[in-house]
């Protein structure tokens, strides 16, 4: 797997540095537009004077089922490292489902038998409970629990991790409405599927790349011992406990409610999960599902265990994932679809030709420009020509640190940049992203902010080493703060206030070119593009021709 050097341009003499601002999207004013009211003289500028072209960053663009399904940072760090857009996720769940090949897998088989072969088990589904489509959908679950029925299962317990980042921030009630009037029409003397247990997805089992393990020690408790901490009081019904610890903890957004139990009729934990019973993690995306499912598949007694869940009851149970969420460490052991089988990837290419490459970010997002960037593949092609280099997140509400670590990024980009080492070099700001999930506009322009004068300092660096700088993002956030109405103005409450909108936009992102070296010998295209035609001109500006399986490059010399 080779690139040929291209006839047409040798390729740029310093650096080719690429700077993903998370969640930094591109539209108009609206009222909520944390970008556009930030004050960002460095993005100001950039694109005032340099080659800017708009990239498609949702939907089939990146391999998302419809283009009304909003963007992601997984998707979106897959498509810029592939070159190509592979089907995701939700569209592969999607189709196994409707062509019966989930059901008729070994796995599904497994999960079955398994509960069939213990009297009195359970199947459990735990994940985030939202039609969202980034990391899950109630579609999904619900075609599950039908199909248990269908099998003779009896016992069904649903495990819900409040979503409210990815759906309007308080809407985990209406879903759980929606959700208890579908198991009502499905329940019956033979079958019992209930909701036993939840919180909110930023509070437990959901955590990511190690940031805060305590968050998935909590939701084992609560959903595998029924213990949710303090005084582990029990609520009769899932809106019932929404509703009452939204009231005592003035909470407002459903991704940070505390967890919860639901009780049985005879006042004890309703969804114990215990010995023999099958349980699915029901999360497409892998980043967030890895850790419990390292909790659920790491042998008794093994060193993971005694680190996180020591003297902690751990039954033995058949687990499995929606997916296998990472391909090189094969987690889970057990997965009901077969994930995108990503190859020929950027990084790949690079290493192949030993082309140094470095990548930077912080906790929250360095296994997107690792791990997703490299196609899903968590180690790297080439330890010899590759560094990977991840910056400790601070575990603190993100609006209450909106700067987050964008400043140690930047020194060592700068660093690195200084000691000519590495020829391509990838960095993500999490900043337009993490704080923009909070629906906190204040917090998110100072984050946005952060990065535009970051922007300044890698610019001044990349300038002096004779390097060029792309700035792009990987799908909207921060530009859309509110909920908008047909008129693109922001919605109102019962209260006439602005309604915060937590989830990704469906907006278009920036991708800036800054070469003061080489651009004469080049244009940049007036074309539509997207995500994946990012990696074609990374290989061209490097003095490559892009594979040709690849989507096409953005710029075409003269």
């Amino acid at each position: 797997m080779r690139l040929n050097k291209s006839n047409k341009f040798q390729g740029i003499n310093g650096p080719l540095v690429c700077v993903v601002m998370d969640g930094v999207g591109d539209a108009p004013e609206n009222g909520g537009n944390a970008v556009s009211l930030a004050n960002t003289p460095n993005l100001d500028y950039l694109k005032s004077n340099y080659p800017a072209v708009n990239l498609k960053a949702h939907g089939t663009a990146v391999g998302l089922p419809s283009d009304e399904d909003m963007g992601n940072s997984e998707v979106g760090h897959n498509a810029m490292g592939a070159g190509q857009v592979f089907a995701q996720g939700a569209k592969l769940v999607t189709k196994a489902i409707e062509s019966g090949e989930m059901f008729a897998s070994e796995t599904w088989r497994k999960l079955i038998e398994n509960i069939k072969s213990n009297k009195n088990s359970s199947l459990h589904f735990i994940g985030l409970f939202s039609d969202g489509n980034v990391h899950s959908h109630l579609n999904h679950l619900e075609a599950m629990i039908k199909q248990a029925k269908k099998e003779n299962i009896k016992n069904v317990k649903i495990h819900i991790l409040l979503d409210g980042r990815d759906v309007p921030k308080t809407s985990g009630i209406i879903y759980v409405e929606k959700f208890e009037k579908f198991l009502d029409n499905l329940n019956s003397e033979d079958f019992s599927a209930k909701i036993v247990s939840g919180g909110g997805r930023m509070k437990i089992t959901m955590d990511r790349y190690g940031a805060d393990w305590s968050m998935v020690e909590r939701g084992w408790k609560v959903h595998v011992l029924g213990d949710s901490g303090a005084n582990n009081r029990l609520f009769n019904s899932a809106a019932e406990a929404i509703k009452t610890i939204r009231e005592e903890t003035n909470n407002d957004n459903d991704q940070f409610l505390d967890a919860f139990v639901i009780s049985d009729k005879n006042g004890e934990p309703a969804g114990k999960i215990l010995d023999g019973d099958s349980v699915v993690f029901f999360n497409f995306r892998g980043d967030r599902a890895i850790e419990i499912s390292l909790a659920f598949d790491s042998p008794p007694n093994s060193d993971f265990d005694k680190k996180y869940f020591d003297r902690i009851y751990k039954p033995n149970v058949f687990y499995a994932g929606m997916l296998e969420y990472d391909g090189d460490l094969h987690i889970p052991n057990n997965y009901l679809v077969n994930p995108p089988e990503i190859k020929g990837t950027l990084g790949e290419y690079l290493a192949a030709e030993k082309i140094t490459q470095l990548a930077v970010s912080e906790t929250q997002k360095f296994g997107h420009v690792t791990y997703f960037w490299n196609g899903n593949k968590s180690g790297k092609f080439d330890e010899e020509t590759e560094n990977y280099i991840e910056i400790k997140s601070d575990i603190i509400p993100f609006e209450q640190r909106p700067w987050m670590k964008a400043a140690e990024i930047t020194d060592i980009l700068i660093q690195e940049i200084k000691n000519n080492k590495y020829k391509f070099i990838r960095a993500n700001f999490p900043n337009g992203d993490m704080v923009g999930h909070t629906g906190n506009l204040a917090a998110t322009i100072i984050g946005v902010e952060t990065v535009d004068l970051q922007l300044g300092r890698i610019l001044e660096s990349v300038r002096e080493a004779n390097g060029v700088l792309i700035v792009t993002s990987d799908h909207g956030n921060a530009d859309e703060m509110f909920e908008l109405d047909k008129n693109g103005l922001p919605s109102r409450d019962n209260n006439n206030r602005p309604k915060p909108k937590t989830a990704h936009t469906l907006n278009p992102v920036p991708c800036i070119i800054i070469d003061d070296f080489n651009s004469a010998k080049y244009t940049v295209k007036d074309e539509n593009f997207g995500l994946s035609n990012l990696a074609a001109t990374i290989v061209n500006l490097l003095g490559y021709d892009a594979p040709g399986y690849w989507d096409g490059s953005m710029i075409e010399f003269i």
